[in-house]
């Protein structure tokens, strides 16, 4: 089986990375489409914006679910027995799976970045990666200073989440093996700072029509596999501020007996935590269309 995984968050995109993808039949049509239902314009921001503009969480989350689907079209879904998002990925998996309608996806996405900045911009949080060490030494340091583990992302890699000050204080002092990164993100993601983001989402959720998966798919929550597409949506309205669990989602992958993954644009991040927690799988990052054979190739009956 062959799992496509969705690219995570924001902060990954760099200016001018949809160009290339605009070159196919009908993209630059599907684009300005997204564009008019996410309520930001997504040519501009993929082709003209600079690197400051695109990480605007109201215009990076679109942008990455917009990336995601139009990889996710050029690639088509021969072949496909599974998905799962990380993170914002996880409404570009919704859609890829059927439980929304690219419409819908693309509407919830838009306001989901407009909410989520609105309630990062009420008080000064933000998020850390913090990288090797023990775990459970990592979630003692965590909670000593009142932070959060906001995703718990495999591979050796959680990230941390709450005020600047008690961020600094985890980097002046880490925790012994670790290496701590400060993360260009504009508020403390999952967490209980977007409760107001959740409030509004969950509005604009009650309104939308879901079907359930025609595909495997896995939620964040818990590394589960969902098969309603009304409760995949309430959990996607929860997962904004709540944490990211992609550890167990690996786990469930390999325990599926997952014997490939492919990751949508923007993509690179995914294949490298799966590359160390889960050795031996093989994996393709589509990152331009040029990726698109090697992918293809990996979803083929014949090496799947």
């Amino acid at each position: 089986m062959v799992l496509i995984a969705i690219f995570p968050g924001q902060g990954s995109q760099s200016p001018g990375f949809l160009t290339p993808w605009l070159e196919l039949d009908g993209a630059r049509e599907r684009l300005a489409a997204y564009s008019e239902w996410s309520g930001v314009d997504l040519v501009a921001a993929g082709t003209e914006w600079d690197a400051d503009r695109i990480r605007d969480t109201a215009v990076a989350q679109p942008l990455i679910v917009a990336a995601g689907l139009l990889s996710w079209n050029a690639l088509g879904d021969d072949h496909v027995a599974g998905v799962a998002g990380h993170s914002v990925g996880e409404f570009t998996a919704a859609a890829a799976a059927g439980v929304l309608t690219e419409e819908d996806a693309m509407r919830l996405v838009g306001l989901r970045g407009r909410a989520m900045a609105a309630a990062a911009a009420s008080s000064p949080t933000g998020m850390s990666a913090v990288l090797g060490g023990d775990t459970v030494a990592v979630l003692d340091r965590l909670a000593e200073l009142g932070l959060t583990a906001a995703n718990h992302n495999g591979g050796g890699q959680l990230v941390a989440a709450g005020s600047l000050s008690a961020l600094d204080a985890l980097a002046a002092e880490p925790v012994r093996g670790t290496r701590v990164v400060a993360l260009q993100v504009a508020g403390a993601f999952h967490t209980e700072a977007m409760t107001p983001a959740v409030d509004e989402l969950r509005l604009a959720a009650a309104e939308v029509a879901t079907h359930d998966p025609h595909v495997r798919l896995w939620t964040n929550r818990d590394g589960s596999s969902v098969t309603e597409g009304a409760f995949f949506l309430d959990l996607l309205v929860e997962q904004v501020a709540s944490p990211v669990r992609w550890d167990l989602c690996m786990s469930a992958f390999a325990d599926a007996g997952v014997s490939g993954l492919v990751e949508l644009a923007p993509a690179g991040t995914l294949t490298g935590l799966a590359k160390r927690a889960l050795r031996g799988t093989p994996a393709v990052a589509v990152k331009t269309p040029a990726d698109l054979l090697a992918a293809a190739e990996l979803l083929s009956p014949s090496t799947s």
